[in-house]
């Protein structure tokens, strides 16, 4: 997206372009199980980031010479509708919907047992709906939940958020303008309740003591996020509800 008209204050005494606070979220919605035919199926949103997740399986492999006999194999595919942006994106493959389905594929990697089903194929599929910034990460929360939605055995989920820094502040969930004319974009992961990040990816450049500032939001922004999957998952069984909102 072109960087033009960029509004003189991105941060005006405390408060972003949105209303938001520095450590603010955007609202978020989470709903839970919105696809029949898949085994799992998810959606997160921030704000007007809208990620919706399919899993199928754990099935036959194809093509068969990647198939290990000891455990499964997981495969994931990133894609951004050609609606989800002002300007229409070509459908089809391309290279950072490659790397990120890459990073996503090992993100997820570190919580799922895949010795429980050998010579078995799991699929994830992540498509942006709509895009605002932070497309990773509302990807991975959505395949996340997911996952657990269809059965699969986790140790934990994967929760993820985005952390950046604009106009000198260090601000939390970073929206499209904002990634657009800020300095630092960062997207991490952590595995659920657990001290442990399994993503981290930065486009910019931050001090030692800016990443350790960082690093803490994403512990906090992870951490509320994490138990507001957790709801919307028990929310599916307990009451027939699939979804909740953070208006």
């Amino acid at each position: 997206m072109a960087k033009v008209g960029k509004p003189e204050n991105m941060i005006d005494k405390g408060k972003r372009l949105d209303g938001r606070g520095l450590e603010d979220f955007r609202p978020t919605t989470l709903e839970v199980g919105l696809i029949k035919r898949a085994e799992g199926s998810a959606t997160f949103s921030f704000g007007n980031t809208r990620a919706l997740a399919a899993v199928y399986g754990p099935s036959v492999v194809h093509p068969r010479h990647i198939e290990d006999p000891q455990r499964a194999v997981i495969k994931c595919r990133y894609a951004m509708a050609p609606f989800s942006t002002k300007e229409r994106i070509r459908p089809g493959r391309s290279r950072r919907g490659t790397e990120i389905s890459k990073v996503l594929r090992e993100a997820l990697s570190n919580v799922i047992f895949f010795e429980d089903y050998p010579k078995s194929l799991i699929k994830v599929y992540v498509e942006i709906i709509q895009a605002d910034g932070t497309t990773r990460c509302a990807g991975l929360n959505a395949a996340s939940m997911a996952l657990a939605d269809a059965g699969i055995p986790m140790r934990n989920l994967v929760t993820s958020c985005s952390v950046g820094k604009l106009d000198g502040e260090i601000i939390v969930d970073v929206a499209g303008l904002e990634d657009n004319y800020g300095d630092v974009d960062m997207a991490a992961a952590m595995i659920g309740n657990e001290d442990k990040v399994v993503l981290l990816q930065m486009d910019g450049i931050i001090t030692k003591d800016e990443l350790k500032q960082m690093l803490e939001y994403v512990r906090k922004g992870c951490a509320d996020l994490f138990e507001k999957q957790k709801q919307a998952l028990k929310e599916k069984y307990k009451t027939g509800e699939n979804n909740v909102k953070d208006e």
